[in-house]
């Protein structure tokens, strides 16, 4: 792997009043530019909106930015997001960090908004730090086998190999016994209603 100059972008979420309501966010921006191979900080009022993705998209390209780090809400929800936007900007999106001050600060210290910041201060310079040490990745695809092995043909198994079926997929179903139905067959009736039970 050749040496690269870290170039690394940080984008501030206010999320509407859910994050900046308790995090200062603008102090977290302006700390974030002091941060080491930081090169451009944006703080925006919704960065998965489509505006948020396009500042992110345009700063890659302006600053030549070869990694990402998005302080916003939970990974959850928004990291296939905010990776699919830095793809579509041409950087390898496993250069991509998350930092989650929503739920890790704004959420848990509604009432203690200096704290609040404090961590949220934390958690961007980790995930810059992250960010330093992550390397692009491929992804790879390898062919499925469209069939699946159900093993036991006790009633469980007999349901889970006709449900799988019914989804249109092979199933082989697999019983140590020289009959299916398990316990089931072995018992003459079925309480409550004393039905047969093969």
């Amino acid at each position: 792997m050749t040496e690269q100059t870290l170039r690394t972008g940080v984008f501030v979420c206010d999320c509407g009043s859910n994050i900046a309501g308790t995090v200062d966010t603008e102090a977290v921006a302006r700390f974030a530019t002091e941060l080491p191979d930081v090169v451009t900080v944006v703080r925006n009022r919704y960065t998965c909106a489509e505006p948020g993705q396009n500042e992110i998209k345009q700063a890659i390209a302006e600053h030549d930015l070869n990694r990402v780090v998005v302080a916003s809400c939970t990974p959850k929800i928004h990291e296939p997001t905010f990776r699919q936007c830095v793809a579509e900007a041409g950087l390898n999106p496993y250069l991509m960090e998350m930092a989650n001050i929503r739920e890790h600060c704004s959420w848990v210290h509604k009432d203690d908004r200096m704290a609040a910041t404090i961590k949220a201060m934390d958690l961007v310079r980790s995930a810059v730090g992250r960010a330093a040490k992550l390397e692009a990745q491929d992804e790879r695809t390898f062919p499925v086998t469209d069939a699946a092995l159900v093993i036991g043909g006790g009633v469980a198994g007999i349901q889970a190999a006709l449900e799988i079926a019914g989804g249109g997929h092979q199933v082989y179903l697999v019983e140590k016994e020289p009959s299916i139905g398990g316990v089931m067959a072995a018992l003459d009736k079925t309480f409550p209603t004393m039905d047969c039970s093969i």
